[in-house]
């Protein structure tokens, strides 16, 4: 049997498309919601405290904390060819792909399925950057 569990995180971020056609080539922010989606088969052994869980919902909250919101909570995320990218004295991420939605999804995916214990998978990644908008990655 398959379980799916979900849990909510948030964080302010900032962030600038170098090269776009709108107001969003200017640096700006976000108030970020990121809903991690694992799945996995609950423990059966008895003897383990965590017995009937896929994970531990503190243990996958310290996996998200750590690899995601630590380094991106109320930072200023810009790709390595932005010309914001001038060293300004703030907490900066410099990333090797424009800093969308969808692109930083996929990143974060990636610093995810490297953290999950044995028999737990992340099933998906949904990034509200707006109250209204946000993209969805089903792995």
């Amino acid at each position: 049997m398959q379980l799916r569990l979900t849990k909510q995180f948030s964080f302010e971020m900032a962030h600038a498309l170098c090269g776009y056609d709108g107001a969003c080539r200017n640096i700006h922010g976000h108030s970020y919601k990121l809903f991690v989606s694992i799945e996995g088969t609950p423990i059966r052994d008895a003897s383990s405290p965590k017995q009937g869980m896929v994970i531990d919902f503190g243990d996958l909250k310290q996996i998200v904390q750590r690899r995601i919101v630590e380094p991106f909570d109320h930072a200023l995320v810009l790709p390595a060819d932005s010309p914001y990218n001038v060293g300004l004295g703030t907490k900066t991420v410099i990333t090797n792909f424009q800093p969308t939605c969808e692109n930083l999804l996929m990143h974060f995916a990636s610093l995810l399925e490297e953290e999950m214990p044995k028999g737990v998978r992340l099933y998906s990644l949904r990034l509200y950057e707006t109250e209204t908008s946000y993209a969805e990655l089903i792995l």
